[in-house]
């Protein structure tokens, strides 16, 4: 097991969104709705560039929250989606028989409300020995103190805050890991804002070196 302040690997880690739901949505005041989805979209993509094993589950899908938003969806194929009847995922057996499966110990976790099924989710987790890092810019409170105060009281439990970009970046580490260098850098492009922007600027705009000229004056093919 990996001290919890060391830096995140693809083998010790699994994601857990809980209840990234619409009906759960019009209740955020925390940040804006849209960028909630395009970070917990974003936190999914990553999840399925470096193979970490996913969790998703809901609760009271028909009777008010509705289904998973279905871009989120679309970005965890072959996720099974778990229903719930309680807002703890840790205390039903189906959902938390299935994070146990994943056979990681560090959680990253992602979900609706931060002040009721994410930090219930959480501050089971920690009491059970799990290494748990909240992806706080993929979460939504019902306010900004809500959402602050949840945050609070699950690093006192012992739990850390981070950012998908930062779990992606962590996970990556080294633009040369060529495996995993196209998804990763997709991910950016298309969901990071400003530093995408810059990246899809560097690939467009700025041109390759020109390849050294050969014995007789004529160019080398470049290697791709």
């Amino acid at each position: 097991m990996n001290p919890p302040d060391s830096l995140m690997a693809p083998a010790d880690c699994a994601v857990v969104f809980v209840d990234q739901q619409p009906g759960l949505a019009f209740a955020i005041q925390s940040m804006d709705r849209q960028a909630l989805l395009n970070n917990a979209v974003a936190l999914a993509r990553t999840a399925g560039a470096f193979g970490l094993p996913v969790v998703a589950s809901t609760s009271a899908s028909r009777v008010y929250s509705g289904p998973m938003f279905p871009a989120l969806q679309a970005a965890l194929p072959g996720v099974a989606v778990l229903e719930r009847h309680n807002m703890n995922l840790w205390e039903d057996e189906a959902a938390r028989a299935a994070v146990r499966a994943t056979g990681r110990h560090r959680l990253l976790v992602s979900g609706l409300l931060t002040e009721g099924c994410v930090s219930f989710l959480v501050l089971s987790a920690l009491a059970e020995g799990f290494d748990v890092l909240v992806v706080a810019d993929a979460c939504g409170g019902a306010t900004d103190q809500g959402h602050a105060l949840a945050l609070t009281r699950m690093t006192a439990a012992g739990a850390r805050v981070t950012s998908w970009m930062q779990v992606l970046l962590e996970l990556q580490r080294d633009w040369t890991r060529h495996e995993t260098y196209d998804s990763a850098r997709a991910i950016v492009e298309a969901n990071g804002g400003g530093y995408g922007i810059g990246l899809s600027y560097a690939r467009d705009m700025i041109p390759s070196p020109s390849p050294p000229l050969a014995a007789g004056g004529s160019a080398q093919k470049a290697k791709p």
